[in-house]
């Protein structure tokens, strides 16, 4: 076994000095062989001396190529024989295992993926990409796929590892579920659905993908022997597997199992013990003549010799504790059906034995009277007929005819299960007695019919009875035979084998298909439907052969051989023998295509020209050459370089299979090679060192082979030079020795490369812990003995020299994939395009090695670290140069900042590390400059602004005027910075929505929100940078802020002192549109003035400067709502003041009262105080309407209807408390009872709250209003007309 714990040395006594025995005439064998090929290709080649010989001087040039072609085919013979040999010896250790047992602990290996299959993946997520699948998938699974299929499917690394043979199927899916598994830990918590139910989803969708239109039911009918290789085999499957890895042909296989009888018991166990028997007189020759290899140490002659004797002994305990076995070579043969997935099954699984009864046949007979002539001794008016039957079944009869004509052409259809029925047709003459009981019978024809016989009618002797005169008495008919369509061929075969037909006779044979892949040679006899002997083809090889001069019958022979088996069939006739084989070969399946020899001069071909040698039918000279291969003596053989081709050819046919194995052999490869191993003492240090060649110059094609294989392989080799097995200290040969060394110093080779291409040998981390297991197998090789560890130093130097070169080769491969030139010519902005795009490449390697390799590496963080910062010192080798190409005042940069920094800051090992204050340093200039200049632009564009603000809200701007664009606000002459565009969509939207305030205030307000905006998106990675811009931009803010609110405190201002006093009194626009700019001010300074809590609470200096801020706009707002409700009561002081002109004891009120008598004789006067109350009542109303759509905050809006009601509440109560002593005038009081209760209720509907509406002015006004009332209904009944302060529904 491979594990390093079984480090059990067997054997290895063969004599160096005697060299190995040459095959002899197993030559002829092989020549044999070749001319069998050479006749089915239909080519005769001709020996060079015929060539000299003709007389015609070959050019030089041409002599030269049929010498190396001779060669060539001199070479191949050789290593054929070779094999020939070596698969004698497997062959014996397959047929009986008596050492080693096939391994079921062994890993199981998945499927690998070819090239057609990876296409075809790509094809498929391509599809589904662009919806042309039946999938459904949310938008997070697509992008989870995308990523999928950009990042790894279309990889040029995965293409090679694919086209090397090591990923498998679950490779890619652990890839794509990693992947998914690092997407959904960054999801958001879902009420109600978790994320294992999510990751399982997607993996569902994936293998639905992965799928795509294939039908999983539907398997192919015939399996390739390697897709059961990691099975436990049976003998038959591991025959078929060696006969493909040694290039043994099926026929060659079947002479050497019948040589080698490997189906006797008996006669393998009394091989084996000559085998010892031959170790046991080598290891005392070699002892007695000490002629030992050379050791490394002199004394370790003793200890080789007992080595090999205790080897022998093991080997003989093994044979002697096996069971004897029952039976022998003469055991019955089981039939099995011929089913591939039968076949395949363990070691224990019986197939199902093909009985008789399964081989039944369907025939179809049609038989055809015609006529009957020479009918003498009946009278020609007589009425004769003709009756016919099958196998003793239904009768059928012609119809009557008289006997001077009997003519009938009349048919019978039977049915029968019979290859060989019995067909039998009388002829009848009717009686006319009256006493006669039955017609006479003039004659009767008995018939065998095969499905070969004629199908035209003919004439046929009849058996007449006794005495009667009708001797030369015929009947013409016709039997037809139809043939089933699982019956191929028939006919009469002379047959001789050694199971089955053991006598040499002719019988009746017919070629049976059970199914597809099944068929039947059967004998029958006459009238019997089920064969009598029957042999199932599976496994056979048909060939013509020669005549058999010991055999009596037939004329032309062609034979059958299979392991343990050989039928010899004959007939009469060649073209029966031509059908006959041709059948057999469709039948068999056989690959060597039998080819008819040459038609002989004499008849019959039994004398004339010699016949052209066939694979299985072999002359004298070439069995002998089959019998050398299978009698040269084990002992005289150097098994450890037949081993060593034995194990080379058993390797490349396991990578060269369908299965993702990393150069692990199979269970029944690992069977086969440790039973060789035991049996002919190959040496398992030998054994592990040349599997370590071989394993390495895989891995140096570029093919993936598994650490832990070179690893186990390794450790045997080195703990057996080094003498500290675990089953003690072995002999050990200089030669084994040197060539652990140069396997050593190779490896150390290899695994460097492997570590420096970590990448691309070992890409997305597949196969699973290949880099760790890589790192730890370079640290054991880096041990100058077993027991010495390696100084850490020592191993953290070889990685970070490889790590060093990984930086820049990985970085070489990126400017390739990227397609990156140099050229100074080009534009800037292109470049720094350019420059993007590779950044985000560095990026997605960083998080690549991060993500895939950073496991491998965790003994050595710091490693990883500085194998980042090279590979960032390449990057900025590019970046800088494309930097300082860049215009002074171009801000197109600042996207490469915040994609390297949003990176960087994220790594612990690469956060402020040389790289990224590179960086910093980089960019401090342009954030500064940048600053500087949008502070400048601002400020300007405030100033200017203000100047030219017409105070028009926004909103109604873009309400009223569609499709014009807005007040450009003006900005200083030079080339400002524009603000950045590459900022997330958060702070970039529309900077006027759901605002009423003005153009100008409005676009300051976005300005600086979008300028911190950008500064916060920089995440400047130096906590002191940081918070320095982060001040400076609050305090610009307050600045500008203060600024702003001064302009608009003072606009407003003037506008109130322009305003009227009277009821026409309106709230202008342009006035809401100042509050609403306060009220902006105020929400936004919230954002744009307040620093951090912590730092706010650190800095005192800063508390003060914001709270002098908040003060300076509430006292604004203060003011400006002050003055606004005072030009609001200013109307209704004039109101009031028109009122006292009714004063009691005035002159106006006489007057006024008898004009407003004297009117209403002659005309409709209105009702007495409606004028007055209505015109204030509607200038309350407009102004509250105006308000209220124009201002934003509703709190604002709720103290400045406070502030107004309570003080026209204070103004009436006033004016009424100046006439305490008099009594209002009925036009007075009608007009003051109108007036407080519509505002009441109007300011009411406002959402002025109770608390304020029923104060004490109110109350103090509704009493004297009332008493006033109660006086006037008193004196003049219905004077007031149903104006009252009683709550009615009238006055609404």
């Amino acid at each position: 076994m491979l594990d390093p714990s079984s480090s059990e040395d067997t054997g290895g006594e063969s004599e160096p000095e005697v060299a190995p025995e040459p095959p002899g005439k197993a030559a002829d064998f092989s020549a044999a062989k070749r001319g069998a090929e050479s006749r089915a290709d239909g080519q005769q080649r001709q020996p060079a001396a015929a060539g000299a010989s003709s007389g015609q001087s070959a050019p030089p040039g041409g002599e030269e190529e049929e010498r190396r072609e001779r060669e060539r085919m001199q070479r191949e013979e050789e290593d054929h024989k070779v094999k020939l040999q070596i698969y004698v010896f497997v062959l014996r250790c397959i047929a009986y295992p008596f050492n080693a047992k096939q391994p079921t602990d062994m890993a199981r290996r998945q499927q690998k993926v070819n090239k057609q299959q990876l296409q075809a993946m790509k094809e498929r997520f391509l599809a589904f990409l662009n919806g042309e699948t039946q999938i459904v998938a949310d938008e997070a699974c697509c992008n989870a796929v995308r990523s999928y299929y950009e990042g790894f499917l279309k990889s040029e690394r995965v293409s090679k590892m694919v086209q090397g043979g090591g990923y498998s199927a679950g490779d890619f899916r652990e890839v794509f579920k990693k992947n998914i598994e690092r997407r959904v830990r960054g999801l958001p918590e879902i009420d109600g659905l978790s994320k294992e139910t999510v990751l399982t989803s997607w993996i569902a969708k994936y293998d639905a993908i992965y799928r795509g239109d294939e039908d999983m039911r539907r398997q192919p009918q015939r399996a390739h022997m390697s897709a059961v290789s990691g099975l436990i085999l049976s003998k038959e499957q591991l025959y078929e597997m060696f006969q493909q890895i040694l290039g043994v042909r099926k026929f060659e296989h079947q002479l050497l199992y019948n040589a080698c009888q490997l189906d006797n018991v008996d006669e393998q166990a009394a091989q084996i013990r000559r085998e010892l028997d031959g170790r046991l007189q080598l290891v005392e020759k070699i002892a007695r003549e000490r002629r030992y290899p050379k050791f490394v140490s002199a004394d370790m002659d003793v200890l080789y010799v007992e080595e090999l004797r205790s080897s022998i002994n093991l080997l003989m305990g093994n044979l002697e504790s096996l069971p004897v076995a029952k039976g022998g070579p003469d055991f019955k043969q089981k039939l099995k059906r011929s089913s591939m997935n039968n076949s395949f099954y363990e070691l224990g699984d019986e197939a199902d034995v093909l009985s008789k009864s399964d081989v039944l046949l369907s025939f179809t007979l049609e038989v055809v009277i015609v006529e009957v002539e020479g009918l003498k001794s009946v009278a020609p008016n007589r009425i004769v007929y003709c009756t016919m039957e099958v196998d003793g079944g239904e009768k059928l009869q012609t119809d009557q005819a008289e006997a001077s004509r009997p003519q009938w052409a009349t048919q019978g259809d039977f049915c029968t299960n019979h290859p060989l029925p019995s067909v039998k047709v009388k002829l009848f003459m009717e009686s006319t007695g009256v006493l006669a009981l039955e017609d006479k019978e003039l004659g009767r024809v008995v018939l065998t019919p095969t499905t070969n016989g004629p199908k035209q009618a003919e004439f046929h002797r009849m058996v007449v009875p006794k005495n009667s005169q009708d001797t030369e008495l015929k009947i013409k008919l016709a039997v037809r035979m139809d043939k089933p369509p699982n019956m191929k061929h028939s006919g009469y075969l002379y047959a001789l084998g050694h199971r089955v037909w053991k006598r040499w006779k002719r019988r009746y044979f017919v070629l049976v298909q059970v199914s597809q892949y099944t068929f039947a040679m059967c004998s029958y006899r006459d009238k019997k439907a089920e064969p009598q002997e029957l042999m199932q083809l599976e496994g056979y090889t048909v060939d013509y052969c020669d005549p058999q001069p010991s055999l009596q019958g037939g004329h032309v022979f062609f034979n059958a051989v299979r392991e343990g088996e050989s039928v010899v069939y004959a007939c009469d006739d060649e073209q029966d023998r031509l059908l006959w084989v041709q059948a057999l070969y469709r039948a068999t399946g056989q690959s060597y295509k039998p080819t008819p020899p040459p038609l002989s001069k004499t008849a019959k071909g039994r004398a004339g020209s010699k016949k052209a040698a066939s694979p299985i039918s072999l002359g004298p000279s070439q069995r002998q050459g089959v019998e050398e291969l299978v009698a040269a003596s084990p002992c005289r053989f150097d098994h450890a370089r037949l081993f060593t081709v034995l194990q080379k050819q058993t390797l490349q046919h396991r990578m060269n299979d369908s299965f993702s194995c990393l150069g692990w052999f199979s269970p029944g490869q690992v069977f086969v090679l440790d039973e060789y191993c035991a049996r002919y003492g190959v040496r398992g240090c030998h054994r592990h060192l040349s599997y370590l060649s071989e394993l390495m110059a895989l891995s140096e094609n570029n093919t993936l082979v598994d650490p832990t294989l070179l690893h186990y392989s390794y450790a045997f080799c080195a703990s057996h030079v080094h003498g500290n097995r675990p089953d003690g200290m072995g002999a050990v040969t200089m030669e084994e020795k040197e060539t652990f060394e140069g396997v050593r110093s190779r490896l150390l080779l290899l695994l460097e490369k492997q570590i420096t291409h970590f990448r691309y040998c070992f890409p997305f981390g597949r196969p699973d812990g290949a880099l760790k297991a890589t790192l730890s197998l370079q640290e054991r090789v880096l041990m100058k003995d077993i027991t010495t560890a390696v100084p850490p130093e020592e191993m953290k130097k070889l990685v970070h020299k490889c790590l060093e070169k990984a930086a820049g080769i990985n970085y070489g491969q990126l400017i390739e994939y990227a397609h990156m030139t140099v050229d100074v010519e080009v534009d800037p902005e292109k470049r720094l395009e350019d420059v993007m795009r590779l950044g985000e490449l560095v990026i997605e390697v960083l998080q690549q090695n991060d993500e895939h390799h950073s496991e491998a590496f965790s003994w050595w963080p710091e490693l990883m670290a500085e194998h980042a910062e090279s590979f960032l010192s390449l990057y900025r080798a590019d970046v800088d140069p494309v930097l300082r190409a860049q215009a002074l005042d171009s801000w197109n940069s600042f996207p490469l900042f915040q994609l390297l920094n949003g990176f960087l800051r994220t790594e612990p090992h690469l956060c402020n590390g040389p790289f990224h204050k590179h960086l910093q340093e980089l960019f401090v200039p342009l954030v500064v400059r940048y600053i500087d200049l949008m502070e400048s632009s601002i400020a300007q564009s405030v100033h200017r602004g203000f100047e030219h603000e017409t105070w028009q809200s926004v909103k109604s701007l873009t309400n009223n005027l569609a499709g014009v664009p807005l007040l450009k606000v003006p900005s200083l002459p030079l080339s400002l910075p524009s603000m950045p565009s590459f900022s997330p969509p958060a702070w970039m939207g529309a900077p006027r929505d759901h605002t009423n305030g003005s153009a100008t205030s409005d676009d300051l307000f976005w300005k600086l929100n979008a300028l911190q905006m950008f500064v916060v998106d920089l995440h400047w990675p130096e906590e002191q940078f940081a918070q320095h811009l982060e001040q400076r931009l609050k305090l610009m803010a307050s600045d500008m802020m203060e600024a702003c609110v001064r302009r608009t405190k003072s606009a407003f201002d003037a506008k109130m002192q322009k305003a009227n006093k009277s009821t026409d009194f309106r709230v202008a626009l342009c006035v809401c549109t100042m509050l609403n700019v306060l009220m902006d001010a105020k929400r936004h300074c919230s954002t744009l003035c307040v620093l951090d809590t912590g730092q706010e609470q650190t800095d005192k200096q800063w508390q003060q400067y914001h709270s002098k801020i908040d003060v300076l706009i509430d006292e604004a707002f203060k003011d400006m709502i002050s003055s606004l409700v005072s030009k609001l009561s200013a109307v209704l002081d004039g109101v009031l003041s028109k009122l006292s002109r009714y004063d009691q004891g005035t002159f106006f009120s006489s007057v006024l009262s008898f004009t407003v008598k004297a009117a209403g004789k002659y005309v409709e006067v209105p009702k007495a105080g409606m004028d007055m109350a209505d015109t204030y009542i509607t200038f309350i109303r407009l102004n509250q309407d105006i308000l209220r759509d124009s201002i934003n905050d509703e709190l604002y809006l709720e103290k400045i209807f406070d502030q107004w009601y309570s003080s026209s509440m204070k103004m009436l109560c006033g004016w009424l408390t100046d006439r305490l002593d008099l009594q209002l005038h009925l036009y007075q009081l009608k007009t003051l009872i109108k007036m407080v209760k519509k505002t009441f209720r109007d300011f009411r509907l406002q959402g002025v709250l109770d608390t304020t509406l029923s104060n004490k002015n109110y109350e103090s006004v509704c009493n004297r209003l009332a008493l006033e009332e109660a006086t006037v209904a008193v004196k003049a009944g219905d004077a007031l007309q149903g104006i009252s302060m009683r709550d009615s529904d009238e006055d609404d």
